[in-house]
C-alpha cells in the first residue's frame, strides 16, 4: 500500500477543504485592494532616481528655496488671432479664481503674453498632496469657465505630463485585468474543450493575484516597496500568466495520472510529486532573475524585482495548493465532457507516431542536425535587426500614446515661447559664486533666460552679466536672492523642449562647464532627471544582464545535474532574445513609427524573456531527463517532446496573450514590452522549445548530460 493510500479518509476530505477556504478568505480580503493601489503608488519620476543622482540632490533642495514642493503646471492660452487687452484681463481673472482652489498651493502667475501676441502662458503650482488627475481636471474646469470667447487652453509642464500618465494608467484595475482574463479564458476553453476546468485554472491565477496585491499594497503602505502604475500593470500580467502556466503543467500531470490510477487522491499525490520540482525550479528561476533587478540604481527597476517576485511566489503557491485541492474535490468531473477514463494499460510516454507532436518528434529523429542548424540560422538572421534598436530614451511627451493635451500644450508653447518654459534647468550654487554660476548659464547655447529665486511677487528676479536686475523702474534696488544653507537657486529657461535630447545635451554641457567654473554647483530639473534616468538605465542594463545569465545558469546546472545542457539552453535562450529584439526594432521603427525606446525596455525584455523562456526549457528538459533515465537520452528527448509539446504550446499562448493585454494601456513603454515579450514567448514556444532544443539535444546525445552519470551511459 502506498503512502498516498494510507492517508485517513477524513484528512483527504479536510485538507483540500481547508486549503480552498483559506484561499477564498485571502482572496476576499485582497480583492477590494484592486481599486486602492493608487493610494500607495507614485508616477513621479524623481522618486525613482538613485539618491546619488545629481537631479535627485537638486530636487531635495528645491523646497528650501520655494517654501513648498508643489508640482508646476504650465497653462498655455491660444486664440484665433492676437489676444486683446480685454482677453488678457479675463485670463487674469480666471487665474485669480484658480488660485482659490484647494489643489493650488501658493500664488498663480499673471498671464504672460508671447511676443507675437497670439498666446499667453501662466504658471500654476499644484499641491503635491492632491490627487494629480483630479487636481488638473478641477483646474481646467475652473479656468475654462472664465475663458473669453475664442480662447482655449492646454495644460502642460510637469503637472500636465504626470496627469496624462495618471489617466493612461487608470485602466489597469479594470480594462487590463479584464482583457487579460478574457484572453486566458478563451485559450483555456479551446485547449481543454471544457468550461469547468478553465474556470478552476483561472481562479488559481486570480486568487494568487489577489493575495499578491494584498501583500504588495501593505508593503508599499509601510514604505518598504515603491509602486507605480507601470509596476502594477506588470505585476497583474506576470501573476496571471505565470500562475496559468504552472496550472497547465499540473493539470497535464493530473490528467495523466487519472488515466493510470482509479483513485483521485493517488492521482493527486503522483501529480504533485511530478509537478513540484519543475514548478518550483521554474518559479525559483524567475524569482532569481527578477531579484537581480535589486542591483539597479533606478528604484523603478529595483522595486519591480521584489514586487514581481512576490507575485511569482504566490503564483507557485496557488498552483501547488489551491489547484490540486480544487481538482481533488472535482475529480474527473473537472474535465467534463472529456473525462479521462481509467486505463490500467495506459502508457503516457509511449511513442505516438500520429498527431502533431508525433510528427515533430519524427522530424527531429530523422534530421536532427538539419533542424537545429536551420532554426538557429533563421533566428540569427532575425537577431541582426537588433542593431537598429533605438533605446537611448524618448521624450516625456511621447510616453503616452494617442492624444495628449500636455503634448499639444508643449507644441503650442514651443511655437510662441521658448520651448523649455515652465520646466527650467535648476542650478544650486554657493551664494558667493552666484554671478559665476549665472555666467555659465548665460554663455550656454541652449539657455534663453536666466533668473534667480528671490523674495519677490513672481518668486524670481532676472540675472544678466551685470548681476541681479531690479523689477521696478530705474533706481529700484535689485531684490535679494533667497539663500538656504549658503546656497542660491538659479533657473535657466531652455530654448528646446525640456524632454528633448537637445535639452539633455544642454544639461550635460552645463555640468561639464560647472565642473571647471563652480565645482560645487548642482544641475537639476526635468531635463536633468531624464538624463540621469537614461544614464542609470544604461548602467543597469550593462550590469544586470550578465548577472541574470550566470544566476540562471547555476540554477539549471543544479536542476539538471549537468553542465553542458544548461550552457546550451542558455545560448538558445539568448539567441531567441536577440531575435525578438531584432524583430521588435524593425516593427517599432518601420511599422509602428515609434520615436525610440526607453533604455529600460531591453533590460525588462531580457529579464522577462530569459527567465520565462527558461521556464519552458525546464518543463521540457526535466521531463527529458526523467525519460532519459528510463529509456536513454535520444529516446528520452523524443518522448519528452511528445509529452510536453502540447503543454508548452498552451503555456506559451497563454503567456503571450496576457502580455499582449498590456498594449491596452496607452503607454509607450508597456506597448513595447508587450510586443517584445509576447513575440519572444511565441518564438520560444514554436521554434526554440519545439525544434532547436530537442534537435540539438538529440544530435549531441548522451553527452548533453556531461559530466553526470547519464553522460557515461545511455541509461
Amino acid at each position: 500500500m502506498s503512502a498516498a493510500t494510507r492517508v485517513p479518509r477524513w484528512l483527504r476530505v479536510t485538507l483540500p477543504a481547508v486549503l480552498i477556504l483559506v484561499w477564498l478568505g485571502a482572496a476576499a480580503i485582497g480583492g477590494p485592494y484592486f481599486g486602492r493601489v493608487d493610494e500607495v503608488s507614485s508616477n513621479d519620476r524623481t522618486a525613482y532616481l538613485p539618491s546619488t543622482a545629481e537631479a535627485t540632490a537638486v530636487q531635495d533642495r528645491l523646497a528650501d528655496f520655494t517654501d513648498g514642493d508643489a508640482i508646476p503646471a504650465v497653462v498655455v492660452f491660444t486664440g484665433e488671432g492676437e489676444l486683446s487687452r480685454d482677453d488678457l484681463a479675463a485670463l487674469g481673472d480666471a487665474l485669480a479664481a484658480a488660485a482659490d482652489l484647494d489643489v493650488v498651493e501658493g500664488e498663480t502667475s499673471p498671464p504672460i503674453p508671447s511676443e507675437d501676441g497670439e498666446a499667453a502662458q501662466a504658471f500654476v503650482p499644484i499641491s503635491s498632496a492632491a490627487d494629480l488627475g483630479d487636481a488638473t481636471t478641477e483646474l481646467r474646469e475652473t479656468l475654462r469657465a472664465e475663458l473669453p470667447d475664442g480662447v482655449d487652453l492646454s495644460l502642460t509642464g510637469p503637472a500636465g505630463f504626470s496627469s496624462d500618465l495618471v489617466s493612461a494608467f487608470a485602466g489597469i484595475d479594470g480594462l487590463l485585468l479584464g482583457v487579460a482574463l478574457a484572453a486566458v479564458l478563451v485559450i483555456l476553453i479551446i485547449v481543454y474543450r471544457s468550461l469547468l476546468l478553465p474556470l478552476a485554472v483561472l481562479a488559481t491565477s486570480l486568487f494568487a493575484l489577489c493575495v499578491a496585491l494584498l501583500t504588495v499594497w501593505h508593503l508599499a503602505k509601510a514604505d518598504v516597496l515603491l509602486l507605480s502604475g507601470q509596476t502594477q500593470g506588470i505585476l497583474f500580467i506576470l501573476v496571471i500568466g505565470a500562475a496559468t502556466d504552472y496550472a497547465l503543467l499540473y493539470v497535464a500531470r493530473f490528467r495523466e495520472e487519472l488515466l493510470s490510477v482509479p483513485d483521485r487522491w493517488t492521482a493527486t499525490w503522483r501529480a504533485l510529486r511530478g509537478s513540484v520540482e519543475p514548478i518550483l525550479a521554474s518559479g525559483g528561476t524567475v524569482i532569481a532573475g527578477l531579484l537581480c533587478l535589486l542591483l539597479s540604481e533606478l528604484r523603478s527597476n529595483s522595486t519591480l524585482g521584489p514586487v514581481a517576485a512576490i507575485g511569482i511566489a504566490f503564483a507557485m503557491l496557488s498552483a501547488l495548493t489551491l489547484l490540486p485541492a480544487v481538482l481533488l474535490a472535482l475529480g474527473r468531473a473537472a474535465f467534463w465532457p472529456r473525462r479521462p477514463r481509467y486505463d490500467p494499460d495506459h502508457d503516457s510516454t509511449a511513442e505516438r507516431e500520429t498527431g502533431l507532436w508525433g510528427r515533430v518528434a519524427g522530424l527531429v529523429r530523422a534530421r536532427p542536425r538539419v533542424v537545429w542548424l536551420t532554426t538557429a540560422a533563421v533566428l540569427a538572421l532575425g537577431a541582426v535587426g537588433v542593431t537598429q534598436l533605438q533605446a537611448s530614451g524618448v521624450p516625456q511627451s511621447e510616453l503616452v500614446l494617442g492624444s495628449s493635451e500636455a503634448r499639444t500644450g508643449q507644441e503650442q508653447l514651443a511655437e510662441h515661447f521658448p520651448a523649455g518654459s515652465g520646466s527650467p534647468v535648476y542650478v544650486v550654487a554657493p551664494e558667493d559664486d552666484l554671478q559665476a554660476a549665472a555666467d555659465v548659464l548665460l554663455d550656454a547655447d541652449g539657455i534663453e533666460q536666466v533668473a534667480v529665486t528671490a523674495d519677490t511677487e513672481s518668486g524670481t528676479a532676472p540675472v544678466t552679466a551685470d548681476g541681479v536686475q531690479p523689477l521696478g523702474p530705474p533706481g529700484t534696488p535689485a531684490p535679494e536672492p533667497v539663500v538656504a544653507d549658503g546656497d542660491v537657486l538659479l533657473q535657466g529657461t531652455l530654448g528646446d523642449a525640456a524632454d528633448s535630447l537637445a535639452a539633455e545635451d544642454t544639461v550635460s554641457g552645463l555640468r561639464a562647464a560647472y565642473a571647471d567654473a563652480v565645482p560645487g554647483a548642482l544641475v537639476g530639473g526635468e531635463s536633468a532627471t531624464d538624463l540621469d534616468t537614461n544614464e542609470a538605465s544604461i548602467r543597469d542594463r550593462t550590469l544586470i544582464v550578465p548577472i541574470v545569465l550566470v544566476v540562471i545558469l547555476v540554477i539549471l546546472m543544479l536542476l539538471l545535474r549537468a553542465v553542458l545542457a544548461p550552457v546550451l539552453l542558455i545560448l538558445t535562450t539568448v539567441l531567441s532574445f536577440g531575435t525578438a529584439m531584432g524583430v521588435a526594432a524593425l516593427v517599432f521603427n518601420d511599422v509602428l513609427g515609434f520615436p525610440g525606446a526607453d533604455p529600460a525596455v531591453p533590460l525588462f525584455g531580457f529579464v522577462f524573456l530569459v527567465a520565462l523562456g527558461i521556464d519552458y526549457n525546464i518543463f521540457l528538459m526535466t521531463r527529458v531527463r526523467e525519460e532519459s533515465i528510463a529509456h536513454g537520452t535520444r529516446e528520452g528527448v523524443l518522448r519528452g517532446l511528445r509529452v510536453t509539446g502540447g503543454i508548452i504550446t498552451s503555456a506559451g499562448l497563454v503567456l503571450a496573450a496576457t502580455f499582449t493585454a498590456l498594449a491596452v494601456i496607452p503607454v509607450l513603454f508597456l506597448a513595447q514590452l508587450a510586443f517584445i515579450v509576447a513575440f519572444g514567448v511565441l518564438l520560444d514556444t514554436f521554434a526554440v522549445r519545439s525544434l532547436l532544443v530537442p534537435a540539438l539535444s538529440y544530435d549531441v546525445g548522451r553527452a548533453i548530460w556531461w559530466p553526470s552519470r547519464l553522460a557515461r551511459g545511455e541509461r
